[in-house]
């Protein structure tokens, strides 16, 4: 699959390009939360950020707690979307840095090799919160690789709000929207 090349994309004219659709059954809660997307997008395209998507999703879906995993580097955000979302839901939010435990103890690399350097915990993050039974787990800023074990172990589902790129101000997608960085980087012409 090269979707990304294709210049048709027939597909959203109905055609079937990989026969895969009559073998696929949404259903239960995949049914339920296809069924909350498509009316959030029909009702409100280009109209709410994503973090009003994300309140009318919980709300829609019946979710009653949600957890936040975020990074330490961007706690005062968690707090703002903690405030938002405690207007609706019962919010529990964990550090990255939870329970206090040194690289070392891992043998990981370490940013400070002359002091305490805490490592993230997303797998603790992820036993955290499914402990206190959230029903939808979101990302807030998690480190590449973090982010992706949490999403691993996390007994909810998952979405991100924040994609943390501590160049870019947390905005990934900004650097293939310039064209003097994609040529200089990667040698790409637009």
């Amino acid at each position: 699959m090269k979707c990304a090349f294709c210049d048709e994309k027939e597909c959203r004219e109905g055609k079937d390009c990989v026969g895969l659709s009559k073998d696929t059954v949404y259903e239960g809660s995949d049914l339920e939360s296809m069924k909350v997307s498509a009316s959030i997008e029909a009702r409100y395209y280009m109209q709410k950020t994503r973090l009003e998507e994300l309140i009318l999703y919980a709300r829609d879906m019946g979710y009653e707690k949600l957890g936040l995993a975020f990074c330490v580097g961007l706690e005062k955000e968690a707090r703002t979307i903690q405030k938002i979302l405690e207007s609706d839901f019962e919010v529990f939010s964990v550090c990255c840095k939870v329970s206090g435990t040194d690289k070392g103890e891992y043998g990981l690399e370490r940013l400070r090799p002359e002091n305490f350097d805490p490592t993230c915990n997303p797998i603790i993050q992820a036993d955290i919160l499914k402990n206190k039974g959230t029903q939808l787990n979101i990302i807030i800023g998690l480190c590449i690789g973090h982010d992706i074990l949490f999403t691993q172990h996390s007994a909810a589902p998952v979405t991100t709000l924040i994609v943390k790129d501590r160049v870019l101000a947390h905005n990934p997608a900004g650097a293939i929207y310039s064209n003097y960085y994609l040529k200089k980087r990667f040698g790409l012409e637009e």
